[in-house]
């Protein structure tokens, strides 16, 4: 299986909707449920230590890092709005493709990872080829 944001996706376990369940022993880890992700919005999670920011824009769902590169806020309580995300406390916003910034004062990209769909359940696996921007 190729990780995408698709809806393909592998067998999942249950997890609530701040926690991560291990999806079938691999390095997938669902996150919650994609009924519970309107469009345009973002939630914080945290797997294996790690804070992931799990979004759903245009129908498609991304993860990233829930951190700005700027400064230490998580941008999971930031707007959602066209394929970004914006960190609230300076206005840096980041393509959730790619984790580029597209504004100041950011300049380094925030680390994206593969996300795909099994059922309802949102997908992520940060361990498998993590994008650096």
């Amino acid at each position: 299986m190729t990780p995408s944001n698709s809806t393909t996706g592998t067998t999942a376990s249950t997890a609530g909707p701040t926690g991560a369940a291990d999806a079938g022993g691999s390095g997938w880890r669902r996150v919650c449920a994609a009924s519970d992700l309107a469009d345009e919005s973002a939630l914080g999670v945290e797997i294996d230590g790690q804070p992931v920011c799990v979004v759903r824009s245009g129908g498609r769902f991304y993860a990233v890092r829930d951190e700005c590169t700027h400064a230490e806020v998580m941008l999971s309580e930031g707007e959602v709005e066209n394929g970004l995300i914006e960190c609230w406390l300076h206005g840096s916003q980041f393509d959730l493709t790619t984790g580029e910034p597209t504004s100041l004062p950011a300049i380094e990209p925030v680390p994206t990872y593969p996300v795909t769909i099994d059922g309802d359940d949102v997908l992520v696996d940060l361990h498998t080829n993590p994008k650096r921007g």
